[in-house]
């Protein structure tokens, strides 16, 4: 498999976790998101993602070729592909849960501070993008927390990772990034402290990525 993907993007960072704690390797591709204009808008990777966006799973299976883009897609196929260790309850009623605090992150949050919203904020409206961004992450993150607030053990959902664990861990370091005061997210930041403690959340790591940039 590859994985083409950018070493901050909260989406590529995601699938990272997801493909290490499911135990399978592949290839990393840097698609760099602002270098040159950004290589995502390539005529090359355009032909494989029309959305021009990472992250990008390709891989082959019936001896085809194929891509899946979107992280909730490609996590959603992994977890069907590879069932174990599963990423999602085994109830049904918690397994819906696990899935909208994902989507808290995945669909709530992160889209309204991904570079391209920041860069027409910043450019063509002339807007505070640091004060834009912060407000969506605070608001987000309030929702999330107390969404799994009789969920959680050691993780979001008990004592095994979930999905929900995987979108929370990227959006953390994110809202360091933008100044989000993380006080009032005790629970947020235990259950991320827990999660930095296993390997595959410590190789999928946006600092020890290939094509990061040092501080």
């Amino acid at each position: 498999m590859k994985l083409y993907n950018y070493w901050r993007s909260s989406a590529s960072w995601r699938v990272r976790i997801g493909l290490n704690l499911k135990g399978l390797s592949y290839e990393y591709v840097s698609v760099h998101l602002v270098k040159d204009g950004g290589e995502q808008h390539s005529d090359a990777y355009r032909t494989i993602n029309p959305m021009r966006s990472v992250p990008t799973l390709e891989f082959t299976e019936a001896g085809q070729v194929r891509h899946l883009a979107q992280s909730m897609a490609i996590l959603e196929y992994l977890e069907e592909r590879h069932p174990s260790p599963a990423l999602l309850p085994a109830d049904l009623y918690l397994r819906a849960r696990c899935r909208m605090v994902a989507e808290i992150a995945n669909s709530g949050i992160q889209p309204l501070h991904n570079l391209a919203v920041l860069q027409r904020i910043k450019g063509e409206l002339k807007g505070d993008d640091k004060a834009w961004s912060a407000y969506w992450i605070d608001r987000g993150l309030t929702a999330f927390q107390a969404s799994i607030q009789e969920t959680a053990g050691r993780y979001c959902f008990g004592n095994s990772v979930s999905f929900a664990d995987i979108f929370l861990t990227p959006q953390l370091y994110a809202a360091r990034r933008f100044g989000v005061d993380l006080g009032p997210y005790e629970l947020l930041t235990r259950i991320e402290a827990a999660c930095a403690s296993l390997p595959a959340f410590q190789a999928a790591h946006a600092d020890r990525q290939p094509d990061a940039v040092p501080a």
